[in-house]
């Protein structure tokens, strides 16, 4: 097979994380702001969220959530009331302590008599605030169970950032509720996490291992913390969503009781579960290659892109109306449910350009046309996930215009499958099982190949000082305890970690 030379001037196996960055570059994703850790996020990029937010706010609310919103701006006095969340997130906390500035020697100086009464945190994350108006919105248990979710955006002041990954600001939905009884709060985590699964599985193709959290990965404050992690394509994990079981915890700090219906008083068992821009850069590791991003179908905010190729003849005027009704004849088909995206790119540009320009974004489809296209009937069609021939060129396939239109459905619905598909098979051929003690998990993680994936192995469950011995010896490897999987199999051994019985499997892995 012949070498292909790719878009990109860096590929995965030279260098990820200069390969992850030129997919954002050279896709448009985002670029840098001027402010440390915060990124403008581009048109194209802002498209994917977009349609992440529609599909993953159609579920939310399908499970009976409202959207509402609270402040950016929290007391400080919130965060103090529960001591193990405040702890979690001061190291992150960004803090306003002054309402205005004033001019002096010709700059512009904080006001020390402008000084606030109590200091305001950005929000971090909103369990204290919406606590807070919990305790005011339930009085009796038919105020139960309150539902709620808000698009926002937080703040949480990362010392190492990375586009998408780990920002300073980012953007996300974060869910809160409270219940009446300890085993509706619980059903309502796990039915998050589902939510979540699907998302990540159906919407944008990406594998992952749900399951529950161990003791020192917890949400501060939280009784349990249940994930969806993703394996990228290097082999680190991603904590994609994660959704949470707060018990009593937040409503004995922020004071939400409730009169049963016997007429007593009692604490309301709460969660909160989120889902954040980090899911793009899931989309980016899981599905891009050597000539850049590969968007899913079901979010790429146009699935099929026109590129007419012009010649300043007379011709244009004809092959642009050949495109125009293409487009529309796109538009009014269905794919998975919604009208077929489509996008006519008529920019005054190289028709080669524009075609690169879109294989780096990851348009599903591009379509090229030009006169003799136009003069048969028929279109060109390169398909985004199986870009390049055997001998190297791109795998462009000319056919009736008709007879693209009418299987444009089918085939968006086997780019998604087949992305997943990919994916899914690169999960499961790199979960090591079998490791039977600590020694040999470092010997794999050590001497394996340059992207090793995830060990999953017998776990003990411990906890206090011997869980803080193991997480220092993982951490002295750079490898960390992801999830205990829903679906793993029963323990059947001795914990690798304490040599005591185990009760679950537990995933070990590098991760982001």
């Amino acid at each position: 097979m012949t070498t292909n030379k790719h878009a990109l001037n860096v590929t995965r196996s030279e260098d990820f994380a200069q390969w992850y960055q030129a997919v954002i570059a050279e896709a448009d994703m985002a670029e840098e702001s001027g402010v440390r850790g915060c990124m403008v996020i581009r048109p194209w990029g802002y498209g994917i969220w977009e349609r992440m937010q529609r599909l993953l706010d159609d579920a939310i609310k399908a499970t009976g959530h409202e959207n509402c919103y609270f402040p950016l701006f929290i007391p400080l006095s919130y965060f103090e009331k529960e001591a193990e969340h405040v702890e979690g997130f001061a190291k992150e906390m960004a803090v306003v302590t002054h309402h205005r500035l004033k001019a002096e020697g010709g700059k512009l100086v904080v006001d020390p008599e402008a000084k606030l009464e109590e200091p305001l945190v950005v929000r971090p994350t909103s369990e204290t605030v919406i606590g807070a108006a919990f305790s005011r919105w339930v009085q009796s248990w038919r105020d139960l169970p309150v539902l709620i979710n808000q698009w926002a955006n937080v703040v949480r002041w990362e010392m190492r950032t990375r586009m998408f990954l780990r920002t300073a600001e980012f953007l996300w939905q974060e869910g809160h509720t409270a219940h009446a009884t300890e085993a509706e709060a619980r059903e309502e985590t796990l039915r998050m996490l589902e939510v979540y699964r699907r998302f990540a599985e159906e919407a944008v193709a990406m594998p992952v291992i749900a399951g529950e959290k161990p003791e020192n990965e917890r949400f501060p404050g939280a009784v349990a913390t249940y994930s969806i992690e993703a394996m990228m394509q290097d082999g680190k994990a991603l904590q994609a969503g994660t959704s949470h079981f707060l018990g009593t915890t937040f409503s004995q700090a922020q004071n939400i009781r409730y009169q049963n219906a016997e007429g007593q008083l009692e604490l309301a068992q709460t969660t909160s579960w989120g889902v954040s821009t980090r899911m793009i850069g899931g989309l980016i590791m899981t599905h891009g290659d050597d000539d850049g991003l590969r968007v899913p179908p079901r979010l790429a905010p146009w699935q099929v892109v026109i590129v007419p190729m012009l010649r300043d003849t007379e011709e244009d005027a004809a092959v642009l109306d050949y495109c125009r009704d293409l487009v529309s004849e796109l538009q009014g088909r269905t794919a998975m449910g919604e009208p077929v995206r489509a996008l006519l790119d008529a920019r005054p540009a190289k028709a080669a350009n524009k075609r690169w320009a879109w294989i780096k974004k990851g348009a599903p489809v591009i379509v090229e046309v030009g006169p003799r296209d136009m003069a048969g009937g028929n279109v060109s069609a390169i398909r985004r996930d199986r870009l390049y021939q055997d001998n190297g060129k791109l795998a462009s396939t000319i056919q009736p215009r008709a007879e693209f239109a009418g299987g444009v459905a089918a085939l968006l619905e086997e780019i998604q499958t087949g992305l997943f598909a990919e994916a899914k098979a690169r999960l499961d051929a790199n979960v090591k099982r079998g490791v039977a003690d600590f020694a040999e998990l470092e010997s794999f993680f050590a001497e394996s190949v340059k992207f090793p994936g995830w060990v999953e192995v017998e776990w003990a469950k411990p906890s206090g000082a011997e869980l803080d011995a193991v997480d220092q010896r993982l951490k002295a490897l750079k490898l960390t305890l992801r999830n205990v999987p829903e679906d793993a199999a029963p323990a059947s051994g001795a914990c690798i970690f304490t040599g005591q019985p185990a009760v679950e499997r537990v995933l070990v892995g590098r991760s982001y």
